[in-house]
């Protein structure tokens, strides 16, 4: 649930390539396995504004990011998010991103989306990962909810501790990831389709003129 999948990556950097991107930026990092997938697919001369509250695990991958030839492209902020879109606001960077990927933490995922429309450009798109959450957002029932995180604990490896941990983490998050895909499926400022990738990812398109919403 931290890194993306292969194919995730691949689709990103297929994405980044069609739309000719320069300019991009990535909450949640992690590792930064999805941002070696973007710096690869973005020009010499691109950019990448890349924010997580912990460096450790970005300073994991760092070093095959540094191999590929493509930490110049990275600019890295160890913050919290709201706090650097904020300041891009700020300094006049509205409208100037082609791209923005989220994978960070749910219950501000609206939070960083009202930042984010100001700062991705009309036909720029923002992605965010992980909006079926273990295909826990499609369920209503309690008792079906809790033999499907039953059966998935099963398929899990580790200590007893760090699965009731992972399990309970998934409880949390699951209805603020519930409510802001009813937030987007409203929102008439951007064109969106979810993809059943990896963990559920929903592509969002700036538009420049309201959509209906049904």
């Amino acid at each position: 649930m931290m890194n993306v999948p292969a194919d995730e990556g691949l689709l990103i950097s297929m994405l980044l390539k069609i739309m000719n991107a320069k300019k991009t930026i990535e909450i949640g990092v992690f590792t930064g396995y999805s941002l070696l997938s973007s710096a690869l697919a973005l020009p010499d001369d691109g950019k990448i504004v890349a924010i997580d509250i912990d460096s450790e695990a970005f300073e994991t991958g760092l070093p095959f990011i540094q191999k590929a030839n493509v930490a110049h492209k990275i600019h890295y902020f160890e913050s919290e998010a709201d706090i650097i879109l904020r300041q891009l606001v700020a300094y006049g960077e509205n409208e100037t991103f082609d791209f923005a990927f989220v994978d960070a933490d749910k219950v501000n995922y609206r939070t960083y989306h009202e930042e984010l429309l100001k700062l991705i450009k009309v036909g720029g798109v923002i992605a965010y990962d992980n909006t079926l959450w273990s295909g826990t957002v499609a369920i209503s029932d309690d008792i079906e909810l809790e033999n499907h995180l039953r059966s998935w604990r099963q398929e899990l490896v580790g200590s007893d501790e760090m699965l009731d941990d992972i399990v309970n983490y998934v409880k949390a998050c699951r209805q603020p990831v519930i409510e802001f895909n009813d937030f987007l499926i409203k929102d008439s400022r951007i064109e969106l389709v979810l993809i059943s990738i990896g963990d559920g990812l929903t592509l969002c398109s700036v538009s420049n003129r309201p959509r209906i919403v049904l």
